[in-house]
This record gives C-alpha cells, structure tokens and sequence, in this order.
C-alpha cells in the first residue's frame, strides 16, 4: 500500500466514477503541460484548470493547493512505475537470469518513456515539494520486487541479494534519469532500449553464483 502523503498535501477527495477519474487524469495532464511551458515556479491552479478545460472550482473540489496538485501527480506517475516492475516480475518468476533482466529493465524503460516528455518535469516536481517519504515508501516497494524476481532465478544465486538489489535499481534510476533530463532525444531513447537491458544483464551475470 502507498504511504499516505501528509496531512498539507492530502487531496481533498479521491475519484471512485469513471467521469471523476477521467477529470483527475486531465487534471494531471494539464499539470504537466503548464510544468513544461511555465516551470515549478510559473504553474498555478488557474493556468492548470484552463489548460484541463475544468472550472477552478472543479480543481479544489479534489486539491486544497498546488502542492498537493504537484503532489498526486507525482504520486500517480511513481505509482505507475512500481506497477510496471511488479507486473514484469509476475511474468518473469521463475524464469533464466538473462531473461527476468531483460524483462525488468525494459519494463522500467517502458513506463518512464509512456509519461515522456513530462518524466523531465516530475524530476523538478520531487525536488521542490516534501517528497522524501514518498520516495523512500516506493524505493522500498522496487527493492521487494526486484529482490523477489531475483531469488526465484532457477540459475543463480547471490551471497548478498539486498546489495544486488540496490545496485541494480541505482543502475535502473541512474542510468534513465541521466538520459532522460540531459538528453532525451529519439537517438538517446533508442540507445538506452538497446543498452541498459545489456548493462543490467552483465552485471546480474558477474555477481551470481550459477547452479548446477
């Protein structure tokens, strides 16, 4: 379960209809978009209502403020992320070591590159509002998956699978991350999809024990 966002950055109210969840989705949309033109510092609730088609009043029905704007669209995209990783270990438990690598680095892949070109501008969004807890909550919830996924390679072991584990998610976050705020240009993409499966395939290979 996500953990809960502090008492100032709570929304007002959760969607549970389609019609209120299709709002909040272009709420967030919109969110990025001002982000992208405007900036961190330029974006406010006015500008992102008018971008969403919804009234003001819509937009504070669900957000007391822009933090908390800011924050459940964060939120919502790093959720997405850990989607994407435990979906990918569900398809790859139990499989060969080269084959769970590949399978989870391109999943990862995958989900930053759906939310492109707005990962750059949550990179901003997390560095400005009071996301620690946040980001530690699904650091831990990446670590289980992938530590999960690893322990069931019938071909390899690890004498430290926690160190494993945050070595290859470093390799994952860093390495994107990387590419994705300095340089996200179609080559770059392209060479990312063919190489970081490469990068966490040779390294998962170097530090396993192989099983008979």
């Amino acid at each position: 379960m996500p953990v809960a966002p502090s008492d100032e950055l709570k929304p007002r109210k959760t969607p549970r209809q389609a019609r209120s969840a299709a709002t909040v989705e272009a709420i967030f949309e919109a969110t990025i978009q001002v982000l992208l033109v405007d900036g961190y510092a330029g974006l406010t609730t006015t500008r992102v209502a008018s971008r969403a088609g919804v009234s003001v009043g819509t937009m504070y029905q669900y957000f007391p403020h822009k933090e908390a704007l800011l924050y459940a669209v964060l939120e919502d995209y790093l959720e997405d992320v850990v989607v994407a990783l435990e979906s990918a270990a569900q398809r790859h438990h139990g499989a060969r070591l080269c084959e769970m690598s590949d399978g989870l680095s391109r999943a990862y892949l995958e989900a930053k590159m759906r939310r492109m070109p707005g990962s750059r501008a949550r990179y901003v969004v997390a560095a400005e509002l009071d996301s620690a807890p946040l980001i530690a909550d699904i650091v831990r919830r990446a670590d289980e998956i992938i530590a999960g996924l690893l322990a069931s390679a019938p071909d390899a072991g690890f004498d430290d699978i926690d160190n494993v584990t945050f070595a290859l998610r470093t390799m994952l976050t860093g390495t994107v991350r990387a590419v994705l705020e300095n340089d996200a240009s179609p080559e770059s993409l392209a060479m990312l999809r063919t190489e970081l499966p490469v990068m966490c395939r040779a390294y998962l290979v170097a530090v396993s024990r192989r099983r008979a």
